[in-house]
């Protein structure tokens, strides 16, 4: 049995099956938080098992707020200079540094230096919904924790809207 290739439309697969993708050429969201590209297609396409992101991260931009969840997730640098905040530490990291984080690791990436980040995210997809943010006081200090008493929603919405557009000038 031969695996069809998707159909791509605006750089979003939307049929099942193989295909390749230009980062370029995906769908990007920006907002004051982040920019980033989802690889996880639409409808029958999308990804049921696996996560793949590629975040471009201004300097003190978040990948997203602090949080844990039931599945494992990595991280590859792939350009510029960050922070990690994992489990109460704070690490710097830089070009090809890689992140593991087991099932229920607290943490986030924080693009750091002059220039911005590039990183590439993979996240084990095993529980929909099982994200939780604790209030960790490193995190928190940084501005990119939930305060306790507040809900993800009510943190995130901080940050504004983030709103489709083409892929950052540097790819």
């Amino acid at each position: 049995m031969r695996i069809p290739e998707a159909r791509i439309e605006d750089g979003v697969p939307v049929t099942a099956g193989w295909f390749v993708v230009n980062a370029h050429d995906t769908q990007w969201r920006h907002g004051p938080m982040r920019s980033f590209a989802r690889f996880g297609g639409q409808g029958e396409a999308h990804f049921d098992d696996l996560g793949i992101g590629l975040y471009r991260l201004a300097p003190g931009q978040a990948m997203a707020l602090y949080h844990h969840e039931a599945g494992q997730e990595d991280f590859l640098v792939l350009r510029g200079h960050c922070r990690l905040l994992i489990e109460g530490e704070d690490r710097l990291l830089g070009p090809w540094d890689f992140v593991h984080c087991p099932p229920r690791t607290g943490h986030t990436i924080v693009a750091s230096g002059d220039e911005p980040a590039l990183v590439l995210a993979v996240g084990a997809r095993v529980e929909k919904g099982s994200a939780r943010y604790p209030a960790e006081p490193l995190a928190l200090e940084h501005g990119v924790a939930v305060p306790e008493g507040e809900t993800p929603d009510a943190a995130y919405a901080r940050w504004g809207d983030e709103a489709p557009g083409p892929a950052p000038g540097e790819l």
